[in-house]
Order: C-alpha cells, then sequence, then structure tokens
C-alpha cells in the first residue's frame, strides 16, 4: 500500500462527503467513522463514498457488513480495493 493510494483515497472521502481535512491531517489509520472519529461521517457518507469509489475506480462494495469493514479506516479501504482490484 503506497502513500499515493491513501492520499487518492483521501482525496475521494473528503471530496464525495464534501467536509474538510481535519486539523493535523488524517492517518491512515485513523477511524473513518464512529465515535473516534474527527470526520463525523455518518451512513449517508458511508454510500456517497461507494458510489465514488465504483465510479472512479470500478470496485463495487458488496453489502453493508462489508462497507463497515472496508472502510474502517483509509488503510483497511485501500487493502480491500487492492485485493479486488487484483
Amino acid at each position: 500500500m503506497t502513500q499515493d493510494i491513501i492520499q487518492e483515497l483521501k482525496t475521494l472521502i473528503l471530496s464525495a462527503c464534501d467536509k474538510d481535512e481535519p486539523a493535523g491531517g488524517l492517518a491512515a489509520d485513523e477511524a473513518l467513522f464512529g465515535p473516534e472519529s474527527r470526520l463525523g461521517l455518518d451512513s449517508l457518507d458511508a454510500l456517497q463514498i461507494s458510489v465514488a469509489i465504483h465510479k472512479k475506480l470500478g470496485v463495487r462494495i458488496a453489502d453493508s457488513k462489508d462497507t463497515r469493514r472496508a472502510m474502517a479506516s483509509l488503510a483497511t479501504l485501500a487493502e480491500y480495493l487492492a485485493e479486488r482490484r487484483g
């Protein structure tokens, strides 16, 4: 997993959800959802991210369980996408 992929996903997520990057940046292993998240993302944001990923990368996230696991952090999302893109 390269920094370029992490940066690309960060840009995609912030754009899809119309959010600004938190002060100090967003770490690759930082939670994207839940009470620990500084972004304050919700289920609608997850849907917007999923659609943006499908449009840009051609990868469809199968169901809500996959979505929750895949979008835990930038790092887990990058891993998930790498596995599915071959």
